[in-house]
Parts: structure tokens; C-alpha cells; sequence
């Protein structure tokens, strides 16, 4: 008897254990379907085209990771879920490195798409422009108003020490950094430059060269000028000739912070300023701007004549000069150009008187009564 429930027993416990297995396989089953209506929906999220907009831009910060930046992304309204684009990230095996910049975001872009852009794409560069002859205030004026970078300048730069040209960045970087990159820029130019100079050169040291090339800068507006402007200069110094150079005077009284905006004075050119090459000897003690590769390039190896004096052709220096070899050639030539000078003033003159009049008389006919 007791044999027999046993034996009627044992089926119910294979039955028992089948309907075990039976509910493990359907949650197993279930799972899987569970998990896979997920990545089909997480994979349908993340290459789904969206509604951005064209010209849209998005920047990656220095220190930014690909969590923060799918936050930030997120909060922006460029990828709707930040989880999607994260486990999207994992499971696509996108490789790269987030770089720092200003990122072009295409119109309708996915995930996937904005996720290859800041990996694989190419940062939006700003740049910043420094004119040939600018003085270093000006330079770092110009750094402070632009609002693309960040930091403030730590100190004043010495006069010469910049390279003028255009300097690329990304949004963002410190105008320190921009400010160290054009002094890097002038050591390196400067070192080839001083290298290939003419053997003669009355210049003793790479220092003594921007000194003459930032007064080149400033004598002229023409580039195939500066050959010859430095020749004049560097003729004069080997016959122990003074300079004689209006923007240094210039630099001593506005210390390159402001523009003078007016002719020099007799008393300016008779003071004794270390800038005034009218009064001292050779150079001046400091570059009077920061000069351009050409002009640093025109002093290191100077046309070969024998002028001594140049004169402007007009009231400035992208006008040109004349040049002359005697003093007694270029009083003529001095002579000659003024006298053109004031008949230019005169006819200016004139000019302006005709059309004040005209306004005037236009001016009372519109008035006069009907």
C-alpha cells in the first residue's frame, strides 16, 4: 500500500519539476523579448533623425566629458534622452576623443550623428587678427573685446615681443594662452630671421633688429618699401647718422596706448626723450611697435643703395616716399612735395567752401516762402 503512493507520487514531482522549467523558459523568453523590444527601441531613439535646426552650434568645454556633455546636450533639447545616447554610445563602439571647441550640429541630426560629430568632427576655429605695427596695448585691447575667449592678460607683453598675424582658437580658451601662442610665433620668426641676416648689419643682437624693424613698420604703409626704408635707416647707422624717425617721438609721448592724432610740435622734436631719435644716438631703447615678418625680414637683409633721406609723398605712409642720396636732394624733394601738399590743401579748401555754400543756398530755397 505504501508502495503504491509512492510510486503514484513520483509523476506529480517530474510533473512539478517541468512546470519549474517551463516557467523559468517563459520568463527567459519574456526577458529576452523585454530586452530586445528595449534596444530596438533605445536603437530606434538613437539613429531617429530629430528637429534641429540648421546652423545649429554646440560647445565642448575644456574638462567635459562625454556624461556632462550628454546632460548639457539633454537640457539643450539637442538629444531627447541622455541615457539613450549614452547606452547608444556603448553598444555602437564608437571610438575617439572629445576634443574642446565649437561644434557644427547638422539639421535633423540622431544621436549617432551628433555622437560622430564632437568624436570624429572638426571644432568651428575663431581666429584674431593682429595688424602688422600694432603695439602690444593694442594687441591686448583687442584680446579683451573678444568675447569668445576667457581670463584676463597678466601683464603687459614687451613691446616687440608679438608677431602680428592671424591666430586661430577655439571658443573658450583663455586669451593667455592666444597671447603666449604670438609670442612663440615671434621667437621662432625671429630666431630664422636673425639667422639669414646680411653679415654687415650694424645690429648687434635679434633685439636691435625688431627695435629697427618696428620703426620701418611705422615710416611705411607700402610693403616694397620696406627694403629700401630699412637700407635708409641701416645706412645711417653705419655713418653714425641719427635716425630721425617721427613715430618714435611719437612713442615716447603716447607710449603706444593712444593715437597722437595731430603733427609733432617744434618743442617735441627738440625735446630730449630717449625715444627721440631727432636727439639721441642710434636706436631707441625699445621697439616702437610690434613688427610684421616682412618688415623683420627687411631690416635682416636691406636693399643695397645709398640713400640717406626719404620723404612722404602724401599726408600718409601708404602714399610712398622719394628717396634721396644728399641732404641737398632731399630739401628739393621736400620743397617739392610740400609745395604739392599745400596746393592739395587748397584745393580742398576750396572745395569744402563750394559745398558749404551749395548746402546753404539749397538750404534757403528750400525755406524761402511759397
Amino acid at each position: 500500500m505504501n508502495d503504491r503512493k509512492a510510486k503514484r507520487s513520483r509523476p506529480r514531482r517530474r510533473n512539478g519539476l517541468i512546470e519549474i522549467l517551463n516557467g523559468f523558459l517563459t520568463l527567459a523568453v519574456l526577458g529576452m523579448l523585454v530586452v530586445g523590444g528595449g534596444l530596438v527601441f533605445i536603437a530606434s531613439q538613437f539613429y531617429a533623425d530629430s528637429a534641429i535646426p540648421d546652423g545649429t552650434t554646440f560647445v565642448v568645454q575644456s574638462g567635459d566629458t562625454l556624461g556632462s556633455t550628454s546632460e548639457r546636450m539633454e537640457s539643450l533639447g539637442l538629444i531627447s534622452n541622455r541615457y539613450v545616447f549614452d547606452f547608444g554610445r556603448r553598444v555602437s563602439n564608437v571610438e575617439g576623443t572629445l576634443k574642446p571647441g565649437e561644434y557644427r550640429i547638422p539639421a535633423n541630426a540622431s544621436m549617432s550623428d551628433i555622437l560622430n560629430e564632437l568624436l570624429h568632427g572638426k571644432p568651428i576655429l575663431y581666429a584674431v587678427t593682429v595688424p602688422e605695427g600694432f603695439t602690444s596695448w593694442q594687441v591686448v585691447d583687442r584680446l579683451n573685446q573678444d568675447k569668445n575667449l576667457i581670463g584676463e592678460i597678466t601683464g603687459l607683453p614687451a613691446e616687440g615681443s608679438i608677431l602680428p598675424n592671424t591666430y586661430q582658437y577655439n571658443p573658450g580658451d583663455s586669451r593667455q594662452s592666444v597671447l603666449d601662442a604670438m609670442e612663440a610665433a615671434m621667437k621662432t620668426e625671429l630666431a630664422a630671421v636673425w639667422e639669414g641676416r646680411d653679415a654687415d648689419l650694424p645690429l648687434q643682437t635679434p633685439e636691435q633688429l625688431v627695435v629697427l624693424a618696428s620703426i620701418v613698420e611705422k615710416e611705411t604703409g607700402v610693403a616694397s618699401e620696406r627694403p629700401q626704408v630699412a637700407a635708409v635707416f641701416v645706412n645711417r647707422l653705419k655713418q653714425s647718422m641719427r635716425l630721425q624717425s617721427d613715430p618714435t617721438i611719437i612713442y615716447g609721448i603716447t607710449k603706444g596706448q593712444s593715437v597722437l592724432g595731430r603733427g609733432l610740435k617744434r618743442s617735441e622734436i627738440e625735446a630730449k626723450t630717449p625715444y627721440n631719435t631727432y636727439q639721441i644716438d642710434g636706436l631707441p631703447p625699445t621697439p616702437i611697435a610690434n613688427p610684421g615678418i616682412d618688415a623683420l625680414k627687411a631690416v635682416a637683409n636691406p636693399d643695397s643703395h645709398e640713400y640717406l633721406y626719404f620723404v612722404a609723398k602724401g599726408a600718409t605712409p601708404d602714399q610712398g616716399h622719394v628717396f634721396a642720396a644728399t641732404y641737398k636732394e632731399h630739401q628739393a624733394n621736400v620743397a617739392k612735395f610740400r609745395a604739392i601738399e599745400r596746393e592739395q590743401a587748397q584745393i580742398d579748401a576750396e572745395a569744402a567752401k563750394a559745398a558749404l555754400e551749395a548746402s546753404e543756398a539749397e538750404g534757403a530755397t528750400e525755406t524761402a516762402p511759397q
